[in-house]
């Protein structure tokens, strides 16, 4: 009998299906690590910004910004008056309690200069304010008798200071350098250069000798003397090449402090120096010639005393509360 040929059909293996129900994965996780990434990325931003600014300023500057960025401490009463219920156990008429009282526990006493005239400010009277009409004139005639007594002493000065020059050998020829000159604020002693004479060297502070022994001279005419002494230096128009390391600003004011440090050499008291200034080329003694060696010079000015000016009035004291104590501020210095 013969063999029957396979059927292909028969031999083809069953197909199962498996189905599989997977469960949702909720999307990408949500959002919130988006989030946390930015918080990063701007600290290390601000992290980087600071190395940069701490690279790129200088130490003044960040001490500048740390001073700016503190914060300043004011302790408060932790048991104020009705922070307890009304009125907190405390009277009404206490004083240590209420923040509105004057002279209260953490209130300071500050003190407060009159500005440059001697005026007070609109938060109280001045003592000129509460005088009478009778005293107001008495004043104003001792001011100009101490004036008068202190021209009159200027006046001395002048001869004074000429004779000595004039008596000292190889200083006679410097009388023509000395000039003097009446001003709002007092007797004003000029030490100009000229062509053949200068007081320092050429672009220095370095006072030559015959300079010296002129300061010397002066020194002893005006020591003793009640009024403060005020000294300016001025240089004329010609500019420094650079520029940069020295000026005329910087020159007139190293002479006029070179000039200081000479006059106490010389006798008179350091604490008879009431300020130094420099002004460069801004007060010419020859306006009309800005280069002129006149312009280069050195003023010594007696300046009149507070009694002569009628400001001798003492700063006035106010109660700030919560204020810190601090040091007065010395009055503005007029800009010359």
């Amino acid at each position: 009998m013969a063999k029957r040929k396979p059927d292909p059909v028969e031999n083809v293996r069953p197909i199962i299906v498996k189905k599989i129900i997977e469960e949702g994965h909720g999307g990408h996780h949500g959002g919130a690590w988006k989030v946390a990434y930015a918080d990063f990325v701007t600290a290390m931003m601000a992290f980087f910004l600071l190395m940069w600014l701490l690279g790129a300023t200088e130490e003044k500057d960040r001490k500048a910004i740390a001073d700016y960025f503190a914060p300043t401490i004011v302790e408060l009463k932790s048991g104020s008056a009705g922070s307890n219920g009304l009125f907190g156990g405390e009277s009404i008429v206490g004083r240590d309690d209420y923040p509105n009282r004057a002279g209260q526990t953490g209130t300071r006493t500050i003190t407060i200069p009159q500005d440059a005239t001697g005026t007070a400010d609109e938060a109280g009277k001045s003592a000129y304010s509460t005088m009478t009409e009778e005293q107001r004139a008495a004043m104003k005639q001792a001011q100009q008798a101490q004036k008068a007594a202190e021209k009159e002493q200027f006046e001395k000065l002048k001869k004074q200071l000429e004779e000595r020059l004039g008596s000292s050998g190889g200083l006679e020829k410097l009388l023509k350098n000395v000039r003097f000159t009446d001003t709002r604020e007092g007797l004003r002693i000029d030490l100009v250069d000229e062509a053949n004479f200068s007081m320092f060297a050429l672009s220095t502070d370095k006072l030559v000798p015959k300079a010296n022994e002129l300061l010397k001279e002066v020194a002893q005419a005006i020591n003793g003397m009640p009024n403060p002494v005020i000294i300016r230096g001025h240089t004329d128009s010609l500019p420094y090449a650079s520029g940069k390391t020295m000026n005329n600003w910087m020159l007139s004011t190293s002479r006029a402090e070179a000039t200081r440090r000479a006059l106490v050499m010389g006798g008179i008291n350091p604490g008879q120096v009431h300020r130094i200034e420099g002004v460069a080329d801004k007060e010419p003694y020859n306006p009309m010639d800005r280069n002129d060696p006149a312009n280069r010079r050195i003023s010594i000015t007696l300046a009149f005393t507070d009694a002569a000016k009628g400001e001798s009035a003492p700063p006035r004291s106010v109660s700030a509360p919560g204020a810190m104590p601090s040091r007065p501020v010395p009055p503005p210095l007029p800009v010359k």
